[in-house]
């Protein structure tokens, strides 16, 4: 957009809407799970033992955290690499 033409900033710029992307899928899961929707990666829910089904009645088990706490620290990875 702004003309620039360099593949450090195309690629930091990469890595910085990806983390943006797995944030706002985490922050829209409460209200996708109100409508019975699970947007969520279901081969790491499968590694904790995780269902869709435990997303849309809320529960907040340890599993279900570490299924958010695995998804937002792909988010932290993408952001290390732009630093």
């Amino acid at each position: 957009i702004l003309g620039v033409r360099d593949i450090h900033a195309d690629h930091a710029a990469s890595h910085i809407g990806k983390a943006q992307g797995i944030v706002t899928c985490l922050r829209a899961t409460p209200y996708h799970c109100t409508r019975q929707k699970v947007f969520l990666p279901m081969d790491i829910c499968m590694l904790h033992g995780v269902s869709q089904e435990d997303f849309i009645r809320g529960k907040r088990e340890k599993n279900v955290r570490d299924v958010i706490y695995d998804i937002a620290s792909q988010a932290h990875i993408h952001l290390e690499h732009v630093r």
